[in-house]
């Protein structure tokens, strides 16, 4: 990412809707801005593949739900924030997943711009690939600042989507079982 055209771009963007980039409070903005955009875009999420041998008992009825998961990503239509909670539950094949990955996981697919199906996509299919489960659910509930700060201003609509395969899929006791669980928590 080139940093100084990225600070340039937003003195441009200062001067152009009437503000003085040179005045107290925005002196220096533009670098801020410009730093804080190669954060979101260069982050590294760190190791997401670390899984623990279990010898579990094979148990159809036995899900692992890992649950209270905030992310933050920009919606690529409009460059506005979207806050989301996300909901995985997967059943375990041999070995569980260390906890932290859920969430690195989930932060690797958020610092970049997105949509908050292809997240839900892109973290099922990491979290099977990590787990060797072919079931696996994902539900995420949506805050898009998008609607909330512009057009209609629905501070209150929420975004729920959800990737389901393998037993989750097709209305399945475990896609139910999710979905209940993911209500109970009142995701928001």
């Amino acid at each position: 990412m080139n940093v100084e055209q990225v600070a340039a771009l937003y003195w441009q963007l200062l001067l152009a809707v009437g503000e003085d980039p040179e005045r107290e409070g925005l002196r220096g903005t533009p670098k801020r801005v410009a730093r804080w955009w190669q954060e979101f875009i260069d982050h590294d999420p760190g190791r997401t593949d670390t899984a623990f041998e279990e010898d579990l008992v094979a148990d159809t009825d036995r899900i692992v739900v890992v649950r209270g998961i905030i992310a933050w990503s920009l919606c690529e239509h409009h460059l506005m924030p979207m806050k989301l909670e996300l909901l995985i539950g997967y059943r375990p094949c041999g070995s569980v997943l260390g906890l932290s990955k859920f969430a690195r996981i989930v932060s690797a697919h958020t610092h970049r711009l997105q949509l908050q199906e292809r997240i839900v996509d892109g973290v099922a299919t990491d979290i099977a690939k990590a787990t060797g489960s072919a079931d696996v659910g994902v539900v995420a509930d949506g805050e898009h600042l998008c609607m909330s700060m512009r057009g209609v201003r629905q501070d209150q609509a929420r975004t729920l989507s959800h990737n389901f395969s393998g037993a989750f899929a097709d209305g399945g006791a475990p896609g139910n079982q999710l979905l209940a669980i993911a209500a109970r928590t009142e995701l928001r």
